[in-house]
């Protein structure tokens, strides 16, 4: 990929999503950021989250009813995904999931993760 041309609108989307830890959908971002940036589309969100995720500056996280949610923090951490309100929640890593970076001569060395969880989250198990 060639040098990557300034997108003050991609730094916005950036800025927002690092800001936030209730892992947005493409629509929340655009909602949000439309007010500051009147003339964005949400094509333009579409496109920006997509080249954000290909650089490795974001992640992206299936939900529960295959819509996508975004995570601007790309530290290796797990996720939690409620099957019944659809909230996405960042879990701490545990003893066995602190170093996942590991070696194994018969398949190579890991150097990212996805691990997610899905059950019911406190508000919908009390239901």
């Amino acid at each position: 990929m060639g040098e990557l041309k300034y997108s003050r609108q991609r730094e916005a989307l950036l800025k927002e999503l690092r800001s936030r830890r209730d892992h947005p959908s493409a629509e929340m971002l655009y909602l949000t950021l439309k007010k500051e940036y009147p003339h964005m589309s949400l094509g333009t969100v579409y496109r920006n989250l997509a080249l954000l995720c290909e650089l490795g500056e974001i992640k992206k996280i299936p939900g529960n009813d295959g819509s996508e949610r975004y995570d601007g923090f790309v530290e290796a951490h797990d996720h939690f995904v409620c099957s019944k309100c659809g909230k996405v929640m960042d879990l701490e890593p545990t003893a066995e999931t602190a170093d996942r970076k590991i070696k194994n001569k018969d398949i190579g060395c890991i150097e990212d993760y996805s691990l997610i969880y899905y059950g019911l989250c406190k508000d919908c198990y009390k239901k």
